[in-house]
């Protein structure tokens, strides 16, 4: 978890570096907001991966933006609900294992110290299926022009207890560890991932 200014300088190089490649427009700049936490993957001192998790406020989640209606529904039935954004990872990094460890880390925090019951993601249309196949996140509604990015997103979610469900039975087996392909199998195992709640909780 990055909290300092330089932290935040170097994931927010990472992210315009990335989503640069991929042609998405705008300048990303990470900022010192009490609603965001941003976690990063680092190689010898260098950002190869980062995410952001947004906690849902009176302001919302940026998310809102474009699907404040969609999001809207899940709130009026009482979920608690958080979004990870500005994802971006090196391709000259160790970037599966690393997006896995960031991404179960993100699991936790919204999880076990935010208790927080649903995940938003919006992902551009080409990235949906890998989301929906190997995390399980589902699609609401159509895509939509994001224009923070001049690009097309689709709003994905997942609940929390389904991903809870995953990390038990998957975690911490590996790629071709069982026959089914799941993301899953490259984060923490259940027992570390106990040994991890209880550092995090003793450093918040």
């Amino acid at each position: 978890m990055i909290d300092t200014a330089e932290g935040r300088s170097k994931a927010s190089l990472l992210i315009n570096k990335m989503y640069a490649w991929r042609g998405y427009a705008g300048t990303h700049k990470l900022t010192d907001d009490p609603n965001r936490i941003t976690l990063t993957a680092s190689d010898k001192g260098d950002v190869v991966g980062t995410l952001t998790i947004g906690l849902d406020s009176p302001a919302g989640i940026l998310a809102d933006e474009i699907f404040k209606e969609e999001i809207d529904r899940y709130r009026a039935q009482g979920a608690r609900v958080c979004e990870m954004t500005k994802l971006a990872f090196d391709l000259a990094g160790p970037s599966q294992a690393s997006m896995a460890s960031l991404f179960h880390l993100s699991v936790i925090h919204v999880r076990d110290i935010y208790q927080c019951t649903h995940i938003f993601i919006e992902v551009n249309p080409r990235h949906r299926r890998f989301y929906e196949r190997m995390l399980g996140f589902q699609r609401i509604g159509e895509a939509k022009m994001n224009p923070r990015v001049n690009a097309p997103a689709y709003l994905l979610c997942v609940e929390l207890d389904y991903v809870t469900e995953q990390i038990q039975q998957h975690g911490g087996k590996g790629t071709g560890a069982t026959a089914e392909r799941s993301f899953y199998n490259l984060f923490f195992s259940p027992r570390e991932e106990t040994g991890l709640i209880n550092r995090i909780k003793n450093n918040t």
